[in-house]
């Protein structure tokens, strides 16, 4: 097998610290497992953040949402888990997880965690004609 699950985060340093700009990924594939059940739940996560120093590494991304597949964890503490994870390593000026799980039971559960350094103010939201 070329790679394995890690719970290893890396990061790069910013291309463009001075500015704001927001890295939008869509990850569909996160995988763990109901922890009263045992059966697999499926999510899509949305992750939105901008950056401050340090951005996060795609293929280690990858490994570490895989690292939870085998894992029984409850919708609102696999969230904030990696919500937490991702905030330690980059620490972004803001951060959005949006988990989207499938339906389970006739019950869809979206999870909304963010983040944000304290003095960080967005820039306003322009309209345009």
């Amino acid at each position: 097998m070329p790679s394995q699950p890690s719970t290893q985060l890396e990061t790069f340093p910013n291309p463009k610290p001075e500015i704001d700009y927001t890295i939008r990924m869509s990850i569909p594939e996160f995988t763990c497992l109901c922890p009263k059940t045992g059966q697999p739940d499926f999510a899509t996560l949305q992750l939105e953040y901008v950056p401050d120093a340090r951005c996060v590494e795609l293929k280690s991304l990858k490994s570490y949402v895989w690292s939870f597949r085998d894992r029984g964890a409850f919708h609102e503490a696999v969230t904030n888990e990696i919500a937490d994870a991702l905030a330690a390593v980059t620490t972004p000026r803001y951060m959005k997880l949006t988990a989207v799980f499938n339906v389970r039971g006739g019950i869809y559960t979206t999870i909304v965690a963010t983040r944000r350094q304290p003095k960080w103010t967005p820039e306003p939201t322009i309209e345009l004609p």
